[in-house]
């Protein structure tokens, strides 16, 4: 399987890197798989008896903006201090090596792909960007980049004040991330990168397409979904679907039952 694969890398004029949570784990952030990873990152929250979902509340913002920005801003620092794993890279290479056009699609709101280089206008995050931020009202259709500095009192993970504002209509902001239950996420900006992803696809529909999905579980489907959409509508396109616990995909896509660097790394040493 990774002859296979590196032979659909090698001859790939088109890639889409299609990327879940597991993406982000070989570069140190958090598994959140179940609610054991989660509170293993977050002991806090475990004597609190909260999971994820709990913690991925917009409501917060509203009833107790302090604990809201405490996950949240914990999540921003992290994601600022992280720096992305040498997969990132390799791919890049890939990319240039075959003087390839390329798309990301992410459900990850951590930035990384842009930290390692990628293209802005390359890039859907079909949840968001944690740096990004928005009233929580909201009071109008605006974002604007997320410069704040967040500071967190890690014993009870709540945000020390002053706390993020909406320069507009002076509420507490939040993140522009669609969170569990969330009827107020302004998805503008996600939205122009699907027209952009949409038109990149019809673009290149006849090309011969290598599709890497990297660390999308099935919990929550999407990205698994977006790969097999495209595998299955597009004559020449393959999947190449890396994930250490369930990469199971019918061929003639492919399976590799690793981690999302060290599959990159696998097929890299076949090249």
């Amino acid at each position: 399987m990774l002859k296979r694969a590196a032979s659909i890398v090698r001859e790939a004029e088109v890639f889409v890197i299609t990327a879940g949570a597991g993406m982000g784990v070989d570069s140190g952030l958090p598994d959140f798989r179940g609610d054991q990873g989660f509170w293993k990152a977050y002991p806090a929250y475990a004597r609190l008896g909260l999971s994820f979902v709990d913690c991925a509340n917009p409501q917060h913002f509203a009833d107790d903006p302090s604990f809201g920005w405490g996950f949240y801003g914990h999540r921003t620092n992290l994601y600022r201090d992280t720096v992305p794993h040498q997969g990132f890279h390799i791919i890049r290479k890939w990319i240039e090596r075959n003087r390839a056009d390329y798309f990301v699609v992410t459900s990850n709101v951590d930035g990384q792909f842009q930290k390692a280089g990628y293209a802005e206008d390359r890039i859907l995050e079909l949840h968001g960007s944690i740096h990004w931020l928005q009233c929580q009202a909201p009071c109008s259709s605006a974002i604007w980049c997320n410069n704040e500095a967040i500071r967190i009192d890690e014993s009870s993970m709540r945000a020390r004040p002053p706390l993020p504002r909406c320069p507009d209509c002076g509420e507490v902001s939040r993140p522009n991330i669609l969170m569990f239950g969330d009827w107020s996420w302004l998805p503008d900006r996600t939205r122009k990168q699907e027209r952009l992803f949409d038109r990149f696809l019809l673009t290149h529909a006849g090309r011969r397409i290598a599709v890497l999905e990297m660390g999308a579980g099935s919990a929550i489907p999407t990205i698994r979904a977006t790969s097999e959409r495209i595998g299955w509508n597009l004559e020449h396109a393959t999947v190449i679907r890396i994930n250490p616990r369930e990469p199971e995909i019918t061929s003639p896509h492919i399976s590799l039952p690793y981690g999302a660097l060290e599959g990159v790394r696998q097929i890299d040493a076949f090249l």
